[in-house]
């Protein structure tokens, strides 16, 4: 993914899975499309990557905790 949106959800009543379907949906609302990946940073996920719906959740060391960059992206593994 080259071109994402910045999100920041630092809620702590909420787990990883809805802080990521509030991004998505706000992401589809404002560019028309469904994302399909999210880099977050290694401490919010438990493995290196995970699922989240249909969105493949990844980690990224260079994400800021509590943000979130997401976006479409190829079908693969980051």
């Amino acid at each position: 993914m080259d071109i994402g949106m910045l999100w920041f959800d630092n809620d702590p009543k909420s787990d990883l899975f809805s802080k990521v379907a509030r991004a998505a949906a706000y992401y589809q609302k404002k560019y028309g499309q469904e994302p399909n990946l999210c880099f977050v940073h290694p401490s919010m996920i438990p493995d290196k990557e995970t699922h989240a719906g249909a969105i493949d959740v990844c980690s990224n060391s260079t994400i800021i905790p509590n943000h979130f960059w997401i976006g479409v992206g190829q079908q693969a593994h980051y």
